[in-house]
């Protein structure tokens, strides 16, 4: 038996610290994941909570047919879709994003000189690339592209996290990787001097 199965198996019979054990193993994944996905702080703590508290609600339900991680997985994949269904369409400005007075935007936050300023410079970039191109593909992609190559599953995890085929999530991942590739390369062509 794995940990997380002799966790999941005491967490069953009523061991709380063993429930604990699981949320800390699982809680900065399902947050990045959440995060990734709905790009807002405290939506990604709320699917966090209310991912845990189905886990916590539901753990007697489980029965072992897929790996605890991939179950865990597919609850905090649904509630973030739920989510980003129920707010599509919604426009609210973000608390974090940058604040327009009347000179053009400034950062909400003050940044930290302290380190190299040019590598750090170059670093965020590439990062608000990254993330820009992955904000843009469909919810359909990103989400298999997340799930896949951000953290780590098996395609055949990712099928059962999704409850698609094996052949749907691989042509999927197909194509968010060629469309990122195609946002990225136009994007870097624009910032590398010739």
């Amino acid at each position: 038996m794995s940990n997380d199965e002799i966790l999941v198996k005491k967490a069953q019979n009523g061991d709380y610290g063993a429930f604990e054990a699981l949320v800390e193993r699982y809680e900065a994944q399902i947050y990045n994941l959440s995060h990734r996905m709905l790009r807002h702080h405290e939506d990604a703590e709320d699917v966090l909570q209310k991912t845990f508290l189905s886990v916590f609600t539901h753990l007697r339900e489980f029965r072992g047919e897929s790996r605890f991680s991939t179950w865990l997985f597919r609850i905090a994949t649904n509630h973030a879709l739920m989510k980003l269904r129920k707010d599509r369409g919604l426009n609210l400005e973000s608390l974090d994003g940058p604040v327009n007075i009347g000179e053009g935007d400034r950062p909400r936050e003050i940044v930290d000189w302290s380190h190299d300023v040019t590598t750090t410079v170059e670093r965020r970039e590439l990062r608000g690339m990254l993330d820009e191109a992955i904000s843009g593909l469909p919810e359909i992609y990103r989400i298999v592209f997340l799930l896949r190559d951000v953290e780590g599953f098996s395609t055949e995890d990712v099928a059962q996290i999704l409850q698609a085929s094996i052949p749907a999530i691989k042509s999927r991942l197909l194509r968010a990787r060629l469309q990122l590739r195609e946002a990225l390369s136009g994007r870097l062509k624009e910032t590398i001097p010739r």
